[in-house]
C-alpha cells in the first residue's frame, strides 16, 4: 500500500513540473465538473480540416496559384510561429493538435487573395503569439486568434485588405448561376448599405451589378461567383461545411443559427425603423462573410460559452452587431469585429442561468 501511494505521490509531482515520464500511472489535476469524452482534439480538428478543404480548393479555382500561395504560406507560418515560441518558453511544441492548422487556414481564407506575403505572414505571427500562446495556449486563448491575427492587417494595413480582385468564371458554375459572369468592383455588401437614407431593392440592386434578375444575383452568390475574401465566397460549400460538422457533433449548432436568425430579423428590423424598408436578409447571408464567420468563427471553443443559453445569445449578438456595424459604420463588413467584441463577453454569459452539478430537482407531487 505504502509503494503505491509513493508512486501516487512521485505522479503527481511529474504532472505539476509538466515532465509526465509515465503512460500508465498519472494523475490528472482539474477543477470540477468533470466529463469525459472519445472524441479527442485532433479527431475535431481533423473534422474542421476536412469541412475547409472543399473551400480551399474552391478558392484555388477563384483565384488561381496566388490563393494557393498564401494558404500554404499562412499555415506554414502559424505553425512555424507556435513551434518556434514554445521552443524559446521551453514548451512542448504540440504540432499534433492541428490548431495551428486550422488558425493558418481560417486567416488566409479571410484575407484578400492578393494580399501581399509579408503582411499575411506578420498576421499569422500576431494571431498566434499574441493571439494565443501569449495567453497560454490552445483553450486558454480569449479571443479567436484567426480574427485577431485578421483584425491586425486590417487596422494597419487598411488599403491591401481591401482591395478585392475579378474571379475567374466557371461554365459549371456560371451555368448553374444563370451564365452570370463573375462580379466585381462593386459588390452586393457595398450596395447593401443605405445610401442617404434609402435602401435599394434587390432588384435595383441586381440592376447596378449587371445583372438581369434577382434569381440570377441569388444563384450567382450562392454558387460563389463573385470576389472577396478567399474563403467566403462559396455559400454552397460553406452550408454543406456547416452540415458535415453538426452531424459529426464538432460545432455545436446553437451559436450558427442564432447569429443566423440575428443577423436576419436585425437586418429586417433595423431597416424598417430607421429607413422605412426592411434590407434583403437572404442578401444579407449571401454578401460578405455572415455564413462563413457563424460555421468557422463563432463557434470556436475557446471563445463562446459553454452553457446552452450563453451560445444562443452569444450568437445572436454576433448576427445583431455584425449587420448593426455594416449599416452604421464606414466598414462595409462587421463580422470580424461583431465575433471578437463577442468574445470578450463570452466568460460573463456562462453565468447565465448556470447548471448546478450534483443538483436534482424534486420531482412534483
Amino acid at each position: 500500500m505504502s509503494d503505491k501511494i509513493e508512486t501516487n505521490k512521485t505522479s503527481v509531482s511529474q504532472v505539476v513540473e509538466g515532465i509526465p515520464t509515465s503512460k500508465f500511472n498519472e494523475i490528472y489535476l482539474s477543477s470540477s465538473p468533470h466529463r469525459l469524452a472519445r472524441v479527442s482534439i485532433q479527431r475535431l480538428m481533423l473534422n474542421v480540416i476536412i469541412a475547409l478543404l472543399p473551400i480551399v480548393a474552391f478558392s484555388v479555382y477563384l483565384y488561381s496559384w496566388p490563393a494557393l500561395i498564401r494558404i500554404l504560406v499562412s499555415v506554414a507560418s502559424t505553425v512555424g510561429f507556435e513551434s518556434l515560441f514554445r521552443l524559446i518558453i521551453k514548451r512542448n511544441v504540440r504540432i499534433y493538435d492541428l490548431s495551428a492548422v486550422i488558425t493558418g487556414l481560417l486567416l488566409a481564407l479571410t484575407m484578400p487573395p492578393t494580399i501581399p506575403i509579408w503582411i499575411l505572414i506578420l498576421s499569422a505571427l500576431f494571431a498566434i503569439v499574441v493571439g494565443k500562446e501569449f495567453f497560454g495556449g490552445l483553450g486558454k486563448n480569449p479571443f479567436n486568434p484567426a480574427l485577431v491575427g485578421r483584425a491586425f492587417a486590417f487596422v494597419s494595413f487598411a488599403g491591401p485588405m481591401t482591395h478585392w480582385v475579378e474571379t475567374r468564371s466557371s461554365s459549371l458554375f456560371g451555368a448553374l448561376s444563370g451564365h452570370v459572369d463573375a462580379l466585381s468592383g462593386a459588390t452586393p455588401l457595398s450596395k447593401l448599405v443605405p445610401t442617404d437614407g434609402i435602401v435599394l431593392s434587390t432588384g435595383r440592386i441586381a440592376h447596378q451589378l449587371g445583372i438581369s434578375s434577382v434569381e440570377d444575383l441569388y444563384l450567382a452568390l450562392f454558387f460563389g461567383n463573385r470576389s472577396g475574401s478567399m474563403g467566403e465566397s462559396p455559400i454552397f460549400l460553406i452550408v454543406l461545411a456547416c452540415l458535415f460538422l453538426i452531424l459529426t457533433k464538432t460545432i455545436d449548432w446553437r451559436i450558427t443559427v442564432s447569429m443566423i436568425v440575428g443577423a436576419v430579423l436585425t437586418s429586417v428590423c433595423v431597416g424598417l425603423l430607421f429607413f422605412g424598408a426592411p434590407i434583403d436578409p437572404l442578401l444579407t447571408l449571401l454578401s460578405g462573410s455572415i455564413l462563413f464567420g457563424a460555421v468557422f468563427m463563432a463557434t470556436d471553443y475557446a471563445t463562446s460559452p459553454v452553457t446552452p443559453l450563453g451560445r444562443i445569445i452569444f450568437g445572436a449578438g454576433c448576427g445583431i452587431l455584425a449587420v448593426i456595424i455594416r449599416i452604421f459604420s464606414s466598414n462595409p463588413e462587421g463580422v470580424m469585429f461583431s465575433i471578437l467584441i463577442m468574445n470578450a463577453i463570452a466568460p460573463y454569459l456562462d453565468n447565465l442561468l448556470p447548471k448546478k452539478y450534483g443538483f436534482v430537482k424534486e420531482s412534483k407531487k
